[in-house]
């Protein structure tokens, strides 16, 4: 997974130096991580690949740096998580379905990333990458359920929520009819895919 991330970042910089570079020395000396995952926009760029849709050329690139980490650095994960901005927060999210970090890593940082107003987190957190099994599923039901219906709130697509169809139980049902309501009550429609997901729910008991 990680060669066909490679690959579509490659083919659209102008050069793999640094990025080579950096992969060599995280590989090699993991705490390097530290000064060069903050520094893969300036070197690599910003701007959105065109064959990776929603993937940012820094994305691609933090994501790589942190697959190159060996297996025992998960400890560098939790804190570029913890200090980093927004973007790294999103490339650390994004690059957990990639990483063999255990569960006591994973969670705190996908129920920190639940907490937060940024829909880039949220999306993030409960999604999959590159068809990999999305992290969500080290959340407990109860967070999991609790995070998607704050995505329904943040009115974010549910087609890219990993495993929705399949975790989405009768209290989410619930869960989900009672928001359905109140949006309802206060003159406020809901998104169609939210309302779809509800009918489904509702006609899996019918």
């Amino acid at each position: 997974m990680s060669d066909s991330l490679y690959d579509a970042l490659a083919a659209e910089l102008t050069d793999t130096v640094w990025l080579d570079t950096a992969l060599e020395t995280v590989s090699r000396q993991p705490s390097a991580i530290a000064r060069l995952f903050p520094a893969a926009g300036r070197q690599c760029g910003r701007w959105m690949l065109t064959s990776l849709p929603g993937w940012a050329v820094d994305d691609a690139a933090r994501v790589l740096l942190l697959t190159a980490l060996p297996e025992e650095a998960s400890t560098e994960v939790a804190s570029l998580y913890r200090y980093g901005d927004a973007a790294e927060k999103r490339a650390v999210l994004r690059a957990l379905p990639l990483l063999p970090v255990p569960a006591a890593v994973v969670t705190p940082i996908l129920l920190d990333a639940l907490r937060t107003n940024d829909t880039r987190l949220v999306a993030a957190a409960l999604g999959s990458t590159l068809d990999r099994p999305a992290a969500a599923r080290h959340l407990t039901a109860a967070a999991w359920r609790q995070g998607v219906l704050k995505a329904v709130f943040m009115q974010l697509p549910l087609a890219d929520v990993a495993d929705l169809d399949e975790r989405a139980d009768g209290e989410f049902a619930t869960m989900l009819a009672g928001l359905v309501q109140e949006r309802a009550a206060a003159g406020r429609a809901m998104t169609a895919d939210a309302t779809d997901l509800l009918r489904r729910l509702e006609e899996r008991v019918t």
